[in-house]
């Protein structure tokens, strides 16, 4: 059953990842009080370049996506009801995984304070997941996370062709290839409605900046880390170049 721009509405789903790099503007973060509108602003200055408010809402979006659709991709692999549903699952955790092991590895080496919950609204996708049973849940899942990884995918390559900060790059670099792959396992899954997915990413409904901005971790909290299932194979699942290792800093002129 296709998905309906009433439902997206009241989950508050639809494409609306195409904004929300503005949103993510955690004024918390590097002593910042008030969020700026110029994404290009350098906010700190790092051994391994300069950092925007693009680059960190960058860093801080793929950490908030992965507490989502690394849960939604457990969910797959528990509930689909075909085969390609639950591979599709397998990618998700596998590539989201390793996805949050780089976000956790290189946040506070730039000083950037990464959540531990989702947005409210992709709180909303995970609970209708929760809900969904039998073919609703594989039609649900297939299109609304072929929308929100469709949505980020060109922002995924704005910042990679924009950003001068090394492990930025890495990171993006990484999650072209995660993104780009589940992309193409939603497709496989052969339950896309083109039509109403590329309606809704180049139609987003407005939503206010608090569904599209995960809470502040409380002071100390421990860092929830997303990690592959024991006995779960990982083979044939692209989880891009690693950043296990940080790359040199950026030479300095002067």
């Amino acid at each position: 059953m296709p998905i309906s721009r009433s439902t997206i509405g009241t989950v508050a789903v639809g494409g609306t990842l195409t904004v929300t790099l503005v949103a993510l503007a955690y004024p918390s973060m590097l002593g910042v009080q008030n969020a700026s509108t110029n994404q290009s602003r350098v906010i700190a200055g790092t051994q391994w370049g300069p950092l925007t408010e693009a680059d960190r809402n960058f860093v801080v979006f793929v950490r908030s996506a992965g507490l989502w659709e690394g849960p939604s991709g457990q969910l797959a692999m528990e509930k689909g009801t075909t085969a390609a549903v639950r591979e599709a699952g397998r990618h998700l955790v596998i590539g989201h995984a390793a996805l949050d092991a780089s976000c956790r590895r290189i946040a506070p080496e730039l000083n950037i304070t990464i959540p531990n919950e989702p947005t409210p609204q992709q709180q909303g996708f995970l609970e209708k997941f929760k809900s969904d049973t039998g073919r609703q849940f594989d039609s649900d899942l297939a299109n609304i996370l072929r929308v929100t990884h469709g949505s980020i995918f060109s922002t995924i390559a704005k910042i990679r062709a924009t950003t001068e900060n090394t492990l930025v790059r890495q990171l993006a670099d990484q999650a072209n290839d995660v993104v780009l792959d589940h992309i193409g396992m939603m497709e496989k899954t052969e339950l896309v409605n083109f039509d109403q997915v590329n309606n809704m990413e180049t139609n987003p409904p407005k939503l206010p900046a608090g569904q599209v901005t995960p809470p502040v971790p409380q002071p100390g909290a421990p860092v929830v880390a997303l990690t592959v299932p024991s006995g779960l194979p990982t083979d044939g699942v692209p989880t891009g170049p690693t950043t296990a290792q940080s790359p040199s800093p950026t030479p300095t002129v002067g």
